[in-house]
Formats: C-alpha cells, sequence, structure tokens
C-alpha cells in the first residue's frame, strides 16, 4: 500500500518501521500530549505526518526504517519524499506543515540521544504565500449581534438570542469558536457579577479574558429564553435538542448574515477573532496584551496583526492624501 493510504492506530504495529523506531515514536507522541499539552487533534495531526515520512522511507529505501537508517538520511532523500508528495498534489501548506512533523520526531529523537536526523535540518521548507487575516469593519462586527437583522426568520426567539450571544462573544473577547462553544455556564458571570470568564485554549490552557457588559447581556437574555436547563457544569451554548452546540451551526449563520450585510466570503466566525485583535491594535493594544488575550503561545503569530494594521493605513493614506 502507497505511503499516502496508510491508516495507522498503533506506531508498534508499524510495518514500515523498525521496532526501536516505533517505540520511539509512540514516547514522541506521549510527549506531545503530556509535555507539551497538545489538543488530541493536534498529536493525531503530528503522528499523520510522520508515519506520512516514515512510510514514504521505507519504500524508498527498501526495507523498515531504523534509528540508524535516519541518522543516515541525505539531503537527496528528503528532497524525494517532497517531490513525491508533489506529484501526489500536495500544496505547499500542507507539504510544510509534514516536514514540521517529522522534524519535531527528529528533534525528539535527539534529545533523547537515539540519534541525529541532520538531513531534514538541511532542507528548506517549501515558501508559502503569506496570507493576512481579512478583520470586518467595526461597524459591520458589531451589526453582526442585532437580531433585528434575523427577523423574519422561522427560527425560535432563543435561538437567535443564542446565536446572537455567541458572535458577540467571539468579537467582544476574540475567542476561538471552539473556546466559546466550550464554555460551561458556570465560566460566564452574570451581568454586573464580573467581567472576566475562563477559557479553556488549545492544549488545554486556561486564560482568563475580559468579557464586555453588553456580551453579557446578550447571553443572559440567550440563558432567559433557553426552554433547557443549563446546569453550572453543562455547556453554555446549546443546540436546538439541548445537546453540545455545533460550530457548523455558527458557521451557517454567518453565511446568512453575510449576505444580509453584504460582506465577504471571508466573513466567517473566525474572521471576527481577527477583527477583535486588528481593532484593539488600531486603537493602541498592546501587542503583549494582545498574545495573551488571544491566547498565543509565541508573540510571532499575533505580529501578523501588526502588518495588517499597517496596510489598512497604508490603504487610508492613499485614499484619502491629496497627493496620493
Amino acid at each position: 500500500m502507497s505511503s499516502q493510504g496508510m491508516r495507522v492506530t498503533e506506531p508498534d504495529q508499524l510495518s514500515f518501521a523498525a521496532a526501536e523506531v516505533a517505540a520511539e515514536l509512540r514516547g514522541w507522541l506521549t510527549s506531545l500530549a503530556a509535555e507539551r499539552r497538545m489538543s488530541p487533534k493536534t498529536v493525531e495531526a503530528y503522528r499523520r505526518d510522520a508515519l506520512q515520512f516514515l512510510g514514504f522511507l521505507s519504500e524508498h529505501l527498501g526495507g523498515a526504517v531504523t534509528l540508524s537508517g535516519l541518522a543516515a538520511l541525505a539531503p537527496r532523500d528528503v528532497r524525494a519524499f517532497m517531490a513525491a508528495r508533489r506529484r501526489a498534489g500536495i500544496s505547499s501548506r500542507s507539504l510544510m506543515r509534514t516536514l514540521a512533523g517529522a522534524r519535531s520526531f527528529a528533534r525528539y529523537l535527539e534529545r533523547h540521544r537515539k540519534g541525529k536526523v541532520g538531513a531534514l535540518a538541511a532542507v528548506r521548507a517549501p515558501k508559502v504565500p503569506r496570507t493576512l487575516p481579512k478583520p470586518l469593519a467595526i461597524a459591520s462586527a458589531r451589526r453582526l449581534a442585532d437580531t433585528d437583522l434575523r427577523a423574519g426568520e422561522e427560527r425560535e426567539p432563543w435561538v437567535i438570542a443564542r446565536d446572537a450571544a455567541v458572535l458577540a462573544l467571539l468579537y467582544g473577547s476574540g475567542l476561538r469558536i471552539s473556546e466559546a462553544l466550550g464554555l460551561a455556564r458556570a465560566d460566564v458571570p452574570a451581568p454586573g457579577a464580573g467581567d472576566v470568564i475562563r477559557v479553556t485554549g488549545k492544549g488545554n490552557k486556561t486564560r482568563l479574558v475580559p468579557v464586555l457588559l453588553p456580551v453579557l447581556r446578550l447571553i443572559a437574555d440567550y440563558v432567559a429564553l433557553c426552554p433547557y436547563d443549563l446546569g453550572a457544569e453543562a455547556p453554555l451554548f446549546v443546540g436546538a435538542k439541548g445537546g453540545p452546540l455545533s460550530p457548523r451551526v455558527i458557521q451557517l449563520t454567518m453565511a446568512r448574515l453575510r449576505g444580509a450585510l453584504g460582506l465577504a466570503e471571508s466573513a466567517t466566525p473566525h474572521a471576527l477573532r481577527h477583527s477583535f485583535a486588528t481593532h484593539l491594535l488600531a486603537r493602541g493594544g498592546d501587542l503583549r496584551a494582545i498574545q495573551e488575550l488571544l491566547g498565543h503561545a509565541s508573540l510571532s503569530t499575533t505580529q501578523i496583526y501588526t502588518a495588517v494594521d499597517a496596510e489598512r493605513l497604508i490603504e487610508v493614506y492613499r485614499g484619502a492624501h491629496p497627493r496620493a
């Protein structure tokens, strides 16, 4: 079977890796979850990427991959892997991610004195065109929580109130949609009883995020209308049958509102998080503080918003300056 089609559940059952490599792979995956606190989805993505690389090497080298074989890899072997993935139609972004997974495994081997896979460090990752986040205009971001926009829809009032509360929370606190939908009832104070919420982000890391009083009022309106009993530890936002709310529901709501407001296809729930960061920065927000609010592990991830803000300023300058 080709490496593209492999589905393996346990590293030590791999036919294309020696037992010693399978054991180290298992240890690496455990460390990603336990020490680096990566989410199960992220660990699974790293696992797939490493298996993709090892599966190719087994075919390329003609046998099970060993630790000594990994250490003996030459840059041409890595380039052969990249060429094979290119022929399979993989994008530069996906290839870069796959190499990142393989390199993470290689660093784990080196830290545990199992050999150095120098070939992976010697080959440059493919260049990926930089795409800047596309924030919404402030007026548009605010209007998304206006329930009057959905007047005439054949939906229960509590559903419309729920959607407005979720969208207001995404923009007002800069949350990922998974973070907003992961909130329990007890995580959000009543209006006037507090102004921060405890959010669980990537890698199960928690952070405190400010929440605006108008957002708390929208959430309180939804809770008052919701026909289901929202227990303190139960999900705050529920679906039509009372179970946890699916992100797809909010994505579809955003699509309908895009049409009502004449917004671009880039106006997604995640764009509200981009808008939160960009608008804070435009009004003098500190980059380090925005990093903490967004829950970014690295400041470099947050710095992309400085480019967005600079681009917006240049557009204003070109449109308004008499000599532009």
